[in-house]
């Protein structure tokens, strides 16, 4: 899945101006140097873009100049900071009006935690927008800024997008920091419920998918009682979920454990923005499966596709093995850049799994009665992400600063 990047309002900022019927003659001098100004900081502002935001889904650095005035907001203060010395040292006069997020209307709850089996999270603040990406209960979050009940928010592998504030708890430090330091509890099943009370025909307190979690409070007969992040207690039954140390120290990102896993989503609904068992796009079925066996992907195929290693496939599949991932979409040509648009992984026997309408299994075999040729043809190159890649750890906050 590869998307535009997210569209983010700017506070908007500008020069209160003296005028006068007939301006004395180093006034109109000022006024010329003003309104040619913007053209003076195009250079300035494209070279701090490129260093600290090139990928915009990731980075937040919109800022323009409105005559010597610079305005707009930033998530990183180096790149502020950069900005104003090369400006500087250019000898170029400023006003600065640049906000660097969080903003202070925050009051100090900067972080957040999903309270929603899966959170929505959308390139706009409203529910019309087009869905970004997904977040599973008990995800933590960095937040950015408010606005009309939404929150501008970051995820754990980076990506911006704007959430409902009815879908998270919004947190100071030391809460955050009491939430993350309670034992954790992971649901591993594909889908299910929690409980009121330790009983699955009475009432549900929420749904669950795979990856949520939970703070365990007790373990009893049948079913671990747990903490939800705003608070909530609820049930859930012993069968579905476990320990998240036990957890993370068994997984094995082996070829046979992606394949297996892999295959447990087939059949899934293609879902535009999708990371979760409720439905995933090409890149979220990726991430999905690797969440599974305890690694780290990035969010969209154009970003996946810079992980690993390159596999050798100009003679054929021969050098592929199960668990590489496969990329597609337009190669460089005639001046313009590669376009990455899609993405699978390998299973073997010339065959790779993608999520395309549903999750399903094609081939790269023209005898093969699954051949996929309209794949085949955009098909650019493969990646192997060797098992060292970052492993996924909810206990601490260290993946997400």
């Amino acid at each position: 899945m590869k998307k535009n990047s997210l569209p983010l309002l700017l506070f908007a900022g500008f020069l209160a101006a003296c005028s006068s019927s007939k301006p004395a003659p180093e006034v109109a001098a000022v006024q010329r140097v003003s309104a040619t100004a913007p053209s003076a900081f195009t250079p300035h502002l494209e070279a701090v873009r490129q260093q600290f935001a090139p990928d915009k889904r990731v980075a937040l650095f919109k800022v323009s100049a409105n005559g010597s005035a610079l305005v707009g907001e930033t998530n990183m203060p180096a790149a502020k900071t950069a900005l104003l010395e090369r400006l500087k040292a250019a000898g170029i006069s400023y006003q600065d009006s640049i906000q660097v997020l969080p903003e202070a209307a925050l009051e100090g709850k900067t972080q957040a935690v999903v309270t929603l089996s899966v959170a929505n999270l959308r390139s706009e603040p409203g529910h019309p927008a087009e869905l970004a990406t997904q977040a599973t209960l008990g995800t933590p979050l960095k937040v950015w800024k408010y606005q009309r009940g939404w929150y501008l928010v970051q995820t754990p592998d980076h990506y911006l997008a704007w959430v409902d504030g009815s879908g998270i708890k919004t947190m100071d430090a030391p809460t955050f920091a009491q939430w993350q330091q309670g034992e954790k509890l992971l649901y591993t099943n594909p889908y299910g419920f929690a409980y009121a009370q330790p009983d699955q025909k009475g009432a549900t307190v929420s749904d669950l998918v795979y990856g949520d979690v939970m703070v365990l409070k007790k373990q009893g007969k049948g079913f671990y009682e747990v903490e939800f992040p705003d608070g909530r207690t609820a049930f859930v039954a012993l069968g579905e979920a476990e320990k998240y140390a036990q957890w993370a120290a068994t997984r094995q990102p082996t070829e046979q454990n992606l394949v297996e896993t892999s295959k447990k989503l087939l059949g899934l609904p293609y879902l535009w923005g999708g990371t979760s068992f409720k439905g995933v796009d090409c890149s979220g079925f990726t991430k999905t499966v690797y969440f599974m066996n305890g690694l780290v992907l990035p969010r969209d195929a154009s970003q996946q596709v810079h992980v690993g290693e390159p596999v050798d496939t100009k003679d054929g599949f021969q050098n592929m093995k199960p668990g590489d991932l496969l990329f597609f979409g337009t190669p460089a040509k005639d001046g313009k850049p590669e376009r990455v648009v899609h993405v699978g992984m390998w299973i073997g026997n010339n065959e790779f799994i993608h999520s395309a309408g549903r999750v399903r299994i094609s081939s790269m075999d023209p005898a093969a009665p699954n051949f996929d040729e309209p794949e085949r043809k955009r098909f650019l190159r493969a990646k192997r992400v060797p098992p060292q890649a970052t492993l996924l750890d909810l206990r601490t906050a260290a993946l997400y600063q």
